[in-house]
């Protein structure tokens, strides 16, 4: 079954935003951290924004100023808001929950284009 499951990506041009969201069916309660991460050809999967149980979110260097993470804890739902999108912002964006006993739960990844 689909435990995460992200939607808001698609083509935008420089200077443009997008959000992305990512809806839960996991238990909250084992819940530990939330992040996002994102992926290039050719490139490894990197950190892009977190937030840690009771912390605030922190964010990869590239993104800091332009993306914001937040969470709607009535629904366990996580967005990042994504501002001043530059083409090297071009990525498939997955959503990361990880639990307590230290496995990751990921969304399917969905894809962001930042192209003029």
């Amino acid at each position: 079954q689909v435990q995460l499951e992200e939607s808001g990506g698609g083509l935008v041009q420089p200077g443009g935003s997008l959000s992305l969201s990512c809806a839960s069916s996991l238990s909250t309660s084992n819940i530990n951290a939330r992040a996002w991460y994102r992926q290039s050809p050719g490139n490894e999967r990197e950190l892009v924004a977190r937030i840690a149980l009771g912390g605030p979110a922190t964010y990869a260097d590239a993104v800091k100023g332009r993306f914001i993470m937040s969470r709607d804890n009535a629904k366990d739902t996580v967005h990042l808001q994504m501002n001043s999108l530059k083409p090297e912002d071009t990525a498939v964006y997955y959503c990361n929950f990880h639990h307590k006993a230290g496995w990751d739960y990921w969304g399917q990844g969905t894809q962001v284009t930042v192209s003029s």
